[in-house]
């Protein structure tokens, strides 16, 4: 947690507090992993077994046009909208976003807009993912959150279908509304 607060000296006077409210939040994002409707979602998703070339030219699509297009509304009503809103409902505001990935880190649905398609060459989806292996949960260090004017804690975790690793799952906190 130190390394956390080392950050620019950017949390809250409450932060520690704040950051220790997100242990209590776990139980319910590791249920949202392990939720029957993502695991459907990605699987169909890494069914469809997308060149890397094809998501990587989609990232770049979707980074260079901001306004919400047809493919980012596709994103936004996937197949796993209802379980990212049921934890939505639960959180309220401390949920800033939340977004699940395939096994390549290409979105498969997601609560928001987020700034590019792929993330599979971002930690959010590499070390939980660990190349199909599992990693451990990543909490990434607090930050200001310019579209949502909010201090933010990105949490990613696994997606396992059973034994095996599908995807990834993040959910970025609001540490004021923990």
């Amino acid at each position: 947690m130190g390394l956390a607060l080392a950050v620019g000296g950017q949390l809250p006077p409450d932060g520690i507090a704040q950051l220790q409210k997100v242990d209590r939040v776990m139980p319910a994002l590791r249920r949202l992993a392990a939720d029957p409707e993502v695991l459907q979602a990605i699987r169909a998703q890494n069914a469809r077994r997308v060149p890397l070339a094809t998501l990587q030219r989609l990232d770049e699509e979707w980074r260079a046009t901001p306004a919400l297009t047809p493919f980012k509304q596709t994103v936004l009503d996937g197949a796993c909208k209802g379980a990212l809103q049921r934890l939505q409902q639960r959180l309220g505001l401390a949920m800033a976003e939340a977004f699940t990935m395939d096994d390549q880190g290409a979105l498969v649905c997601a609560s928001r807009r987020t700034s590019d398609y792929w993330q599979g060459d971002e930690d959010k989806w590499r070390i939980p993912h660990a190349r199909g292996r599992g990693g451990p949960e990543l909490r990434e260090a607090p930050f200001f959150d310019e579209s949502s004017q909010a201090y933010v804690i990105q949490v990613s975790l696994p997606v396992r279908d059973g034994a095996q690793v599908i995807g990834a799952l993040t959910v970025g906190l609001s540490l004021l509304d923990l």
